[in-house]
């Protein structure tokens, strides 16, 4: 049986080898190895912390560590003490025997700086690229820890998502992403956009490790990964809804066609046409006012509790860029912080009002009233499109996600991928209820059973330079 040290000293060569080309961890652990000596040591004492222990994980740059920078990609936070305590979730890995491999590149402050930024973007890590596709993007904001375990850089990795940022970076890297019920991993610690949908969550290369990571991280009780065993497909009601989720690409949508064909197979009843209300423009408006509200209330909370010489507020982070423009704002702007800056507050009416309607829309009236009415366990979709180019001159252009009703209810969201398409991963995603990690564990580990039978798991990447 391979130590914690040597897979490791692999893992640790495998970066040296492979990151090259991904460029998706920005920091390494310097005692990394130091860490999988000691967890040895214990094993060999007879003492095991968890099913994890001794195993190594990448942590995304926005989540505190005591012992290493924690930057959100911007280079304010860059040259400045570490963040004085591990965020709870980082505290919880430790306390499992998980060794902290590293930080994990991402989008800028989690892709909340500029409408027309570049995922996978910051000016402390880099470019972060898709290793299927040199060209391709890497999805964010999660990207590096997306991008690496792909790459093989690690078998674990934390994300965070807002509106996004798990599922996309796990679609087009071709990996499982885990984005929780709001609350249930919690958010102390972890650089924040938005109090009401902010989920740290875990990535891995298959459901079953996804959802053991999640019993480390949600540190409730659960066992997670044992409802990740066969036969849990027969008798799950899983809805379809085609309107607004499907129909923006055809690669995806042909992909997730043999999803459902699959998940009908292995005995899943099939429930089509379940839509959901549409998420227009007004519902766009008022997430957005809900989010840069949350922002500019919760970064100042934050860096309140940061040592060293770091901006204090949001105003204070603009200026900085402004001041650093050749670096921080060499491909795009801060349009968004600056309109958090002029917006409502979240003492205002006007942000207590949209918050109210984006539940309405999406838990009350969306996702809740779908369910209930056709007696469902889960929905599906296709996650995204296949990876963009990269571009950091013009605009990012993604024609379709299936993530914005889960983000403004809070609710889970479970990511698989399917297959190739055009040399590219797509996936789809399991949808649930507020608390319906379980059973969307069930299903998702079903499907990818399915899957490895009917075509196997998704080819290893080759780091092609044009796709």
């Amino acid at each position: 049986m391979i130590t914690s040290r040597e897979a490791v000293e692999e893992l640790l060569d495998r970066i040296e080898t492979a990151d090259v080309h991904t460029n998706a961890v920005c920091t390494l652990h310097p005692d990394a190895l130091g860490q999988a000596e000691a967890l040895d040591a214990e094993s060999a004492a007879g003492r095991t912390r968890s099913p994890l222990h001794g195993r190594a994980i990448l942590v995304k740059d926005n989540v505190d560590t005591h012992d290493l920078p924690t930057t959100a990609g911007s280079l304010a936070l860059a040259d400045v003490p570490p963040p004085a305590r591990d965020a709870a979730l980082v505290q919880r890995l430790r306390a499992a025997g998980m060794v902290v491999l590293g930080k994990t590149n991402l989008s800028e402050w989690a892709n909340i700086r500029d409408g027309n930024s570049a995922s996978g973007w910051s000016a402390y890590g880099g470019l972060t690229r898709n290793p299927y596709g040199l060209n391709r993007s890497a999805g964010g904001s999660s990207s590096g820890s997306g991008a690496a375990l792909a790459a093989g850089l690690a078998p674990f990795a934390i994300g965070t998502e807002t509106d996004g940022s798990i599922s996309c970076p796990a679609a087009f890297n071709g990996c499982v992403g885990f984005k929780p019920t709001v609350g249930l991993v919690p958010t102390a610690g972890v650089v924040p956009i938005s109090s009401s949908q902010d989920s740290p969550g875990p990535m891995a290369m298959t459901v079953r490790d996804a959802a053991a990571l999640l019993s480390v991280l949600a540190d409730d009780g659960v066992d997670y990964a044992a409802h990740a065993v066969p036969g849990r497909l027969a008798g799950k009601r899983i809805g379809v809804p085609r309107a607004t989720y499907w129909g923006y690409s055809p690669h995806a949508d042909a992909a997730a066609e043999r999803a459902v064909a699959l998940l009908a197979a292995e005995g899943a009843t099939i429930v089509d046409h379940t839509d959901l209300p549409e998420i227009g423009e007004q519902a766009w408006a008022d997430e957005l006012t809900v989010l840069l509200a949350e922002l500019r209330h919760g970064l100042a909370g934050y860096l309140a509790g940061r040592p060293g010489d770091v901006p204090r507020t949001l105003e204070e982070v603009v200026q900085y860029n402004r001041d650093h423009a050749d670096l921080e704002l060499a491909h795009f702007g801060q349009s968004l912080f600056e309109q958090a800056l002029e917006g409502p507050t979240v003492d205002d009416d006007a942000y207590r009002e949209a918050r109210d309607r984006c539940v309405a829309l999406t838990r009350t009236d969306g996702i809740d009233k779908i369910l209930h009415e056709h007696g469902l366990d889960a929905l599906v979709t296709p996650s995204y499109a296949p990876a963009a180019p990269i571009d950091l001159v013009n605009p990012e252009a993604h024609p379709g996600s299936c993530t914005s009703a889960t983000a403004m209810a809070g609710y889970p969201l479970l990511t698989v991928p399917t297959e190739l398409a055009a040399g590219l991963p797509v996936a789809v995603s399991f949808w649930g209820a507020s608390g319906s990690e379980r059973t969307l564990v069930e299903i998702a580990h079903g499907y990818e059973l399915a899957r490895d039978r009917s075509t196997g798991p998704l080819p290893e990447p080759t780091f092609p330079t044009f796709v």
